[in-house]
């Protein structure tokens, strides 16, 4: 029997609440004062997940933070004073791991996103923001499976994690929605 989409609803929900609860929000402080002080901030993420870290970087952006895309062929070198914020779900992703050190070598802070904190690549960053949720890497071999395909609750969690990130940000940066307006594009 298929379950209702109700059903699914609530199931999702559910599973998506550990991931936003009061230790996962704590994590938006740290997150925050780094991205603050930063000079440039570069956003980089493979898969499903470079696409939330691309609606991260376009909010940053919005906020009137010197945000990129890592690969776009506009973004700058980074450099001392900078941050590389990457996204390694699982743990480890041999581009993203290259981008890190190459980061690093330059001068810039490392923070990572991840479900897996004590990957390869979370283990070597300055800051590591750990969120509790099933990725493509750990959806087979395991009875509680999440409701959604492969890596999408993770995906989901970190969209949701980084509004709230946007909304703290808006607060410390003393922006009003409108000036967040301002700054988006007029060329769509």
């Amino acid at each position: 029997m298929v379950p209702s989409r109700e059903r699914l609803a609530e199931r999702v929900l559910d599973e998506l609440r550990p991931g936003l609860g009061k230790a996962v929000l704590d994590q938006i402080d740290n997150l925050s004062t780094e991205l603050t002080g930063a000079g440039r901030i570069v956003c980089y993420g493979v898969g499903r997940e470079g696409l939330m870290m691309k609606a991260l970087a376009m909010r940053l952006f919005h906020l009137g933070l010197d945000a990129h895309v890592a690969g776009d062929m506009t973004v700058p070198p980074v450099a001392d004073g900078d941050v590389l914020f990457i996204s390694a779900g699982p743990g480890d992703f041999s581009t993203v791991a290259g981008l890190a050190q190459v980061a690093r070598n330059a001068g810039a802070r490392v923070l990572c996103i991840t479900a897996t904190p004590d990957g390869a690549v979370p283990l070597k960053a300055d800051l590591v923001i750990h969120l509790p949720a099933q990725t493509m890497a750990s959806d087979q071999g395991v009875t509680d499976n999440s409701v959604l395909p492969m890596g999408s609750l993770f995906e989901v969690l970190m969209l949701v994690f980084f509004e709230f990130l946007v909304l703290d940000l808006r607060d410390r940066l003393a922006l009003s929605p409108e000036a967040m307006r301002a700054n988006h594009t007029n060329l769509e």
